[in-house]
């Protein structure tokens, strides 16, 4: 029986542990580039113990940003500095992951404590967005230009240099980003795709950019190494993507080289009514694993050790990942081997320097 500090072997990689840091739109970014507030913020979950740090959202285009502050890997000049941060989580025995994403039609925002309109306007920063269809996420946002299949394919080769760029970087796992509502997603769903070409309608055809994607991306991402899909499960709203999609689309992505599914949900539609609670999407992901026999990520709502362990135990998952929590705490993995009876492997530095009066969870003298 698996739990939270069992080390998990994908293909030729092994993560010390099974928690993982969900990728977090930091909004830092100056033309795509990291910089030291990156290295920082995922530096200090690195040594705070997780097994995998992954990347916020991390834009293969300057138009597929979802703000203008938005981290990117469009040009090989981003490399540099993510090979930095690449370095320091790697030193502290964690695994990097970068997330590759385009906003498609949630794209040209502002941060979210920047009190301005929807969609930013040129004047304000702002670029032209595109999507599936020329449908508005929500009332104030522009109407997005529909994508050609000419400009698809640009988009899809787009993916691909970017995986070419993360490699340089020294990342080892890559997640495609097919969730939250963003341009995978919206091809994905009812509610943002009317296309009537080899892109819209059926099933196979809302579905077909992503495969096409993931073939594209696995054949230069190396063979040992591990590549994700995050995917929202439904769209919580009735004629939306669902769970039953999910799961299909899941048994097509795995042939083409998949290994983990990151199991979201929600971010097509403004107003879904979202049931939230302690891991209200640990569901989808027990369900993806038991019915396509493929490994999987939950995510939402994660916050105790126990919760986390007894997900791993009980099969509903193979890894966790956590967001706000690890906001709240980045040494939250290491008091979790404290309270779950595991070795907790501090830095160095934090153990000498630890006072007598330190808290419970911290080692002492």
């Amino acid at each position: 029986m698996s739990h939270l500090f069992e080390p998990l072997t994908i293909r030729s990689l092994t993560l010390p542990n099974r928690i993982a840091v969900s990728p977090m739109c930091m909004y830092s970014s100056e033309d795509g580039f990291a910089n030291d507030w990156h290295l920082v913020h995922l530096g200090s979950r690195a040594a705070g113990g997780a097994g995998l740090v992954l990347t916020e959202a991390t834009a293969v285009t300057p138009q597929g940003r979802i703000s203008p502050r938005d981290l990117g890997i469009w040009r090989d000049e981003h490399i540099e500095f993510l090979a930095r941060i690449v370095h320091f989580i790697t030193q502290r025995g964690s695994t990097a992951g970068i997330q590759l994403a385009h906003a498609g039609r949630k794209a040209s925002t502002p941060a979210p404590w920047e009190q301005r309109t929807a969609t930013l306007s040129g004047a304000e920063g702002g670029w032209p967005i595109v999507a599936p269809s020329p449908i508005p996420f929500d009332e104030g946002c522009i109407v997005p230009q529909e994508l050609s299949t000419g400009e698809i394919d640009a988009i899809t080769a787009a993916f691909v240099d970017a995986a070419r760029r993360s490699l340089l970087a020294g990342f080892q796992i890559a997640e495609i980003h097919a969730a939250h509502g963003y341009l995978l997603h919206q091809f994905l769903s009812p509610l943002s795709n009317q296309r009537t070409d080899q892109y819209g309608g059926s099933f196979e055809n809302r579905t077909r950019l992503l495969r096409t994607v993931v073939t594209a991306v696995r054949e230069v991402w190396p063979e040992h190494l591990p590549l994700w899909v995050r995917i929202s499960a439904t769209d919580w709203v009735d004629g939306g993507w669902d769970i039953e999609q999910s799961v299909e689309l899941v048994r097509r992505l795995l042939p083409l080289g998949v290994d983990l599914i990151d199991c979201s949900s929600g971010g097509s539609a403004p107003h879904a009514r979202i049931p939230l609670g302690a891991g209200y999407q640990t569901q989808f992901a027990e369900r993806i694993r038991r019915e396509t026999g493929g490994r999987t990520g939950s995510v939402g709502q994660i916050t105790a050790p126990a919760q986390a362990d007894h997900i791993i135990r009980s099969g509903q998952a193979d890894l966790v990942l956590l967001a706000r929590e690890l906001l709240r705490d980045p040494y939250w993995p290491l008091r979790a081997a404290r309270e779950l009876g595991h070795q907790s492997p501090w830095p160095a530095q934090y153990v000498r320097a630890a006072p007598h009066n330190t808290p419970a969870y911290l080692p002492k003298d």
